[in-house]
């Protein structure tokens, strides 16, 4: 198991190896003295590993229930939470009681952002099930819900005070289910570390917790010097501005990896394009996204992709802050006028 700790607002640990579900009881009794617990889940996980985290919560003194929601996408909305809040206002849920997040990075999202307006704020604890939740989504304290107009556009920062990432519920996993976790680990590479883009490329299912860990500690050192987003933090967004507006064009029937992975490749062209690009960059991006099975380029019109990007939460004012690889392991924040982006995405398609 490795243990990586992360100083933020709320400092926590999170833990990555194999068999971590059944010890979650024990683990989150070490840190809470809550009474009552809710482990917010899907149709799909629930069935998996409900009843495990139940019994391990159970045998720690917690009093577990669940709110298990349809699993997809369009589930992320303000009428689940509100469900959820109802249960938990029904149950007679205080203060110090807290959430668990079982699944991949909808339910971590959707959690998150109870536990941080119930009663103005309870503690919540990531257990993430998928391989893109375990090296994004469950670290870093970003909650949100969609909006019709976009993705994750009301939402709260929020740390979890525990993140359990048992490595055995990688194997329930279908091929899209990783290919979208790679999709972000080639986003970190792509990021700051050229020697991590290559071991995702020609990955191996065994080097599978180190390559968490590294993408973890990618996020961890630079969530703790920007926590709330307001500056080098909008690095971990490479790819997600076009990518949001690709899943959002497709009515959210692309993944969230695979519209990560298009929105790479769109940007990397179109920085090697417009010339800011080391020369070759984009061919070893597609190359990577090929390798791990996952989309290069898209059908849809650039002029939808870039009205789609006005309502990114990247804006700013007349100004949207693009992610632009230069080089394997550079990346930078360039900023133009909202204007400008469907440019910048012709440049890449």
């Amino acid at each position: 198991m490795q243990t990586i700790h992360v100083n933020t607002s709320t400092a926590y640990e999170v833990q990555i190896g194999q068999g971590l579900l059944t010890s979650a009881g024990e683990k989150i009794a070490a840190l809470s003295h809550a009474k009552r617990v809710m482990i917010v889940s899907d149709d799909i996980v629930y069935p998996l590993y409900g009843e495990t985290v139940t019994k391990s919560l159970a045998a720690a003194g917690f009093a577990p229930s669940s709110f298990v929601f349809q699993n997809g996408e369009e589930r992320k909305r303000l009428s689940t939470i509100e469900a959820l809040l109802e249960q938990m206002a029904a149950e007679h849920f205080s203060r110090s009681d807290l959430i668990v997040a079982l699944g991949g990075g909808v339910v971590g999202d959707m959690a998150g952002f109870a536990a941080s307006i119930f009663l103005r704020g309870i503690a919540y604890v990531q257990i993430p099930t998928t391989l893109l939740a375990a090296v994004d989504s469950s670290v870093g304290g970003k909650t949100a819900v969609d909006l019709s107009r976009g993705k994750n556009l009301c939402g709260a920062f929020h740390q979890p005070r525990l993140v359990l990432c048992d490595t055995d519920t990688l194997k329930t996993l279908k091929p899209i289910n990783i290919e979208d976790g790679l999709a972000e680990m080639l986003k970190y590479g792509v990021i700051c570390d050229a020697d991590l883009f290559a071991k995702v490329k020609n990955y191996r299912n065994e080097d599978m917790e180190a390559l968490i860990a590294r993408c973890v500690e990618i996020k961890r050192d630079v969530v703790s010097g920007d926590e709330f987003d307001r500056g080098m933090r909008q690095l971990l967004n490479l790819g997600h501005t076009v990518g949001h507006a690709v899943e959002a064009a497709s009515n959210f029937t692309l993944t969230h990896g695979h519209g990560v992975a298009t929105g790479l490749a769109i940007i990397a062209r179109a920085a090697e394009e417009k010339g800011m690009a080391k020369a070759g960059m984009a061919k070893e991006i597609e190359d990577a996204l090929i390798a791990c099975n996952l989309p290069t380029v898209t059908d849809f019109d650039p002029a939808l992709l870039a009205e789609l990007t006005l309502s990114d939460k990247k804006t700013d004012g007349d100004n949207i802050n693009l992610i632009v690889p230069l080089a394997i392991g550079n990346t930078v924040i360039h900023r133009i006028l909202k204007a400008e982006i469907l440019d910048f995405i012709k440049a890449g398609m």
